[in-house]
């Protein structure tokens, strides 16, 4: 959860529109900021996009597979309207072609399908405008997420106390075992309250004694 994208993010966003980036469609995976996400990169076409990424900045845009659709994942299958722009920080390329990579998460950003000349498939892209709570919500929800996170993941008591609720809220999310079109609807809402009560909720539902 260490790294944090800038204010506008990606650099120039503000001024120059959408930008473009290869997708890569996977089902229940959603890419959380701050997020670290090793992949095992073996199709053809998602080799030549990581060769192609090697020689520009490493941008990545990974979107769930919508549900009802994994079946489809060695086609075209639809995706979710937001999804999650990484950055590969690290990568190996195997002796027999294919590679071992890791992504850092570095934003929410809406997507929209343009025509691509690669064997991949490409996206537009721009942040997700997140919508703050008050300090005083802010603070209660922190407290409330806290707790909730150690009740359902006691190996993070020793979160650093300055994590921002957005990413409280991401984190709990996480570790719910929701259906997809469920963890699009929280992963896709600006309001980060919502999202922070949402993850709550859930929480609370799936808690023993419930």
């Amino acid at each position: 959860m260490g790294v944090n994208a800038p204010d506008h993010w990606p650099p120039g966003a503000a001024h120059n529109g959408p930008r473009r980036a290869p997708l890569f469609p996977l089902p229940k995976i959603f890419l959380y900021p701050g997020v670290v996400l090793p992949l095992h990169i073996f199709e053809p076409r998602y080799r030549e996009l990581v060769e192609d990424l090697l020689d520009r900045p490493g941008w990545m845009v990974i979107s769930p597979i919508k549900a009802g659709f994994e079946d489809q994942a060695d086609g075209e299958p639809p995706v979710y309207p937001v999804a999650g722009v990484g950055e590969i920080v690290k990568h190996a390329k195997l002796p027999d072609g294919r590679f071992l990579i890791t992504l850092v998460g570095l934003a929410r950003v809406r997507i929209k399908e343009v025509t691509s000349e690669a064997a991949y498939r490409e996206v537009e892209f721009e942040p997700l405008e997140e919508i703050l709570p008050s300090a005083n919500e802010g603070r209660r929800l922190a407290t409330e997420l806290r707790q909730a996170i150690l009740e359902r993941s006691p190996e993070f008591l020793n979160l650093p106390s300055n994590l921002p609720l957005t990413s409280l809220s991401d984190l709990l999310l996480q570790n719910l075992d929701l259906p997809v079109d469920s963890m699009s609807r929280a992963f896709s809402e600006p309001a980060v309250a919502w999202r922070a009560e949402f993850a709550l909720n859930e929480h609370r539902a799936r808690s023993p004694g419930h």
